[in-house]
């Protein structure tokens, strides 16, 4: 039986539950009622059956007197410190209630800020414009309720309650519901390796909840190992894959979590449970690469920086911090990637001090690799967050979107990419106080070490992670050749639908090589047996054929697509 967050027992009566192994004693309190003593059990869990409804506000009161939100709250309200929310979740009204989602092998993916775009509402009312784009699939960075009013999502700190300035539970239902009218599966980022730094109060009442000795980014590494706290992201993850109806889950930076026995548990338990016949999918980041979490039953894809960065050394020339890593030959590289997936399969990495990254990845389907040129973090990640739209010319980036579009790997692609946006996307949060100062500093020393940041006063050009007007030029405006991009995009993506997307399953490598410092070619042997070609140009002289038989596409002398007949 689940054991996470208020259970309804039946229309007025509701069950909270909190695993607090380190409390003596533990209140609920409802607003308007005086606190109601919680019977704990022998395994470290306080239980309460008392009268509750929809819509009732709520906290858990410790022995010391502090009051702290439930850690599996469905709603919140006053924010993460303030009131949890009873909430029904099992009663909406589903208009196309016999959605089973989409075959993987279809999957186009647009990833989304939600709050960027006008929160729930905003994000439903611009679905019509990405079916028609032939987008199959959208991606919401995290929504999980955070300290503030906007944040990039990774701060989360309940996991189980949207964030209330994105929208209510029922507006993120009905933004599900609405894709899958158009067609679109939507995919959620989930945050499993770490907390937020503001409004995190397990460890007050279960320290166990974190292995303090083991030391991550974030601080105390996540006790998966624990059965309560497994059982916790599992109920997490069934919540938004059964209550919301979500197609498919995105893992964040799981090598932070640093526990595949919990990881392989995890994706067969979610399998297990949900009905059968539907289409679900479950994506890793992971830098360690680790292939064999992509094998049958497991992990449908993994988030492929290595496809990111080995083009991003290609398109920018840049090679400082992890770009070092593809620095050197960096066109074997690319066609390493796209013949076998991963280019670090078990290779030192001279970013990481000459530390081995990764596993064979080469008897993997291609779709086991989900492609970006950006996302959040490659874009976010840079100081003043630039996109490729001004850090490479129009000709090459072009040619490496037809090259993202077009391969039998499955294709990512953040908001605004399709219509040439020039806009920032910058690391943005609404923390206070001193937290607001070390989150400002933090971000500055960050980039101190390179050449451009160096100095105090190039520091200080760095955008005020805190300030309003970080958020707001984060805000995807279109570039002013938007319908240029928009059209390419919309042709190459009618271009896969028909004539790659419905030969993928069963699609494997054929091999690919470097036909010059920044050039490559590669082929794929097709699931009917047809043969992929794609040849791609980034040098300073590019020399591509000019015409050849079965031709798919082509960007003048630096992207061509064959197609050619069993």
């Amino acid at each position: 039986m689940r054991r996470w967050g208020p259970l309804a027992l039946n229309d007025t009566t509701v069950r909270f539950q909190l695993w607090a192994p380190n409390q003596t004693q533990l209140h609920l309190v409802i607003e308007g009622s005086e606190p109601a003593p919680m019977q704990k059990q022998a395994d470290g869990w306080f239980t309460l059956d008392t009268p509750a409804t929809p819509g009732a506000r709520y906290r858990f009161q410790l022995a010391d007197g502090t009051l702290v939100p439930d850690p599996a709250s469905r709603a919140q309200s006053d924010g993460v410190h303030g009131w949890s929310v009873v909430t029904d979740l099992a009663n909406h009204a589903w208009r196309v209630a016999q959605w089973q989602g989409r075959p993987w092998e279809e999957a186009v993916i647009q990833e989304i800020h939600p709050g960027l775009c006008g929160g729930f509402a905003g994000v439903m009312r611009d679905l019509p414009r990405l079916a028609a784009l032939g987008v199959t699939a959208i991606e919401l960075m995290p929504v999980a309720a955070v300290s503030g009013a906007r944040n990039w999502g990774y701060d989360g700190v309940l996991p189980f309650a949207p964030a209330e300035a994105l929208g209510s539970p029922q507006e993120l239902q009905a933004l599900v519901d609405a894709a899958h009218g158009l067609g679109l599966m939507v995919l959620l980022d989930v945050v499993y390796n770490h907390f937020g730094p503001d409004g995190h109060y397990i460890p007050l009442y279960a320290p166990e909840f974190l292995h303090a000795e083991t030391m991550t980014p974030w601080g105390g590494a996540v006790a998966v190992d624990r059965p309560e706290v497994a059982a916790f992201f599992l109920e997490n993850a069934l919540q938004w894959l059964e209550a919301y109806r979500f197609d498919g889950l995105r893992f964040d930076a799981v090598h932070a979590i640093g526990n595949r026995a919990f990881l392989e548990r995890l994706a067969g338990e979610i399998r297990s449970a949900v009905q059968p016949g539907r289409h679900i999918h479950l994506i890793l980041e992971n830098e360690h690469n680790d292939a064999a979490l992509l094998a049958p039953g497991l992990y449908e894809a993994q988030w492929n920086d290595d496809f990111h960065n080995v083009l991003h050394v290609l398109l920018t020339g840049e090679h400082a911090g992890y770009y070092q890593d593809f620095a050197e030959k960096p066109a074997e590289k690319l066609a390493r990637c796209l013949s076998q997936g991963f280019i670090y399969q078990g290779e030192p990495s001279p970013h990481q001090n000459g530390k081995t990254r990764g596993t064979p990845s080469g008897d993997l389907p291609p779709s086991a690799f989900v492609s970006f040129l950006q996302n959040h973090d490659q874009i976010g990640n840079r100081a003043l967050g630039e996109r490729l739209t001004l850090l490479t010319d129009h000709e090459r980036l072009r040619a490496a979107t037809a090259l993202l579009l077009l391969c039998p790997q499955i294709p990512l692609f953040f908001m605004g990419d399709e219509r040439g946006s020039r806009s920032p996307f910058l690391f943005f949060t609404d923390f206070h106080d001193d937290l607001a100062d070390i989150v400002r500093e933090g971000r500055r020393r960050e980039f101190a070490h390179f050449p451009a940041f160096s100095a105090e006063a190039s520091r200080a050009r760095i955008p005020d992670p805190n300030a309003l007007s970080t958020f707001e030029a984060s805000m995807p405006v279109p570039g002013p050749d938007g319908k240029a991009w928009q059209a390419l995009y919309r042709d190459l993506l009618a271009l896969r639908a028909a004539q790659i997307a419905p030969r993928l399953k069963g699609a494997a490598a054929l091999g690919a090589q470097a036909t010059g410092e920044r050039a490559v070619r590669a082929a794929w042997r097709l699931g009917d047996g047809t043969a992929l070609t794609l040849a791609l140009d980034l040098g300073d002289n590019p020399a591509l054929p000019v015409a050849q038989d079965h031709l798919l596409w082509r960007e003048g002398l630096r992207f061509a697509a064959w197609l050619a007949p069993a």
